[in-house]
């Protein structure tokens, strides 16, 4: 399942979830398949997960939420989706906005903000 969230295999992993596969399951490290999917630029399986129940504000054990992940890959779709459904910028940590500003991604701080 997981490899599905790395690889946007949305189809498969949204069928499995929908015949009852957790949709906030998470590895042995606590990535989430939503915090997978959004660090390898899968959008439409963000959604989709996402519309399943995923919780767009769990962290994995180092802390890192999907829309951090989203934010560091500077994947605009994902962070709009994310905080669409409430994911909370300051979340985590590093946080978003913190990832943001760290690796000096003006535009991605600009979406976290609202402007």
């Amino acid at each position: 399942m997981f490899d599905l969230a790395r690889s946007g295999g949305t189809e498969e992993l949204i069928g499995n979830v929908i015949a009852g596969l957790p949709p906030n399951l998470t590895n042995d490290k606590g990535d989430t398949l939503l915090i997978l999917a959004a660090y390898h630029n899968h959008v439409d399986t963000v959604i989709a997960l996402l519309e399943q129940g995923a919780d767009p504000n769990r962290v994995n054990d180092r802390g890192q939420s999907a829309l951090s992940a989203a934010v560091f890959r500077q994947n605009a779709e994902t962070v709009k989706a994310l905080l669409a459904t409430g994911a909370d910028p300051a979340g985590g940590t590093p946080s978003a906005l913190a990832t943001a500003e760290f690796f000096e991604l003006p535009e991605m701080a600009a979406l976290l903000r609202g402007a």
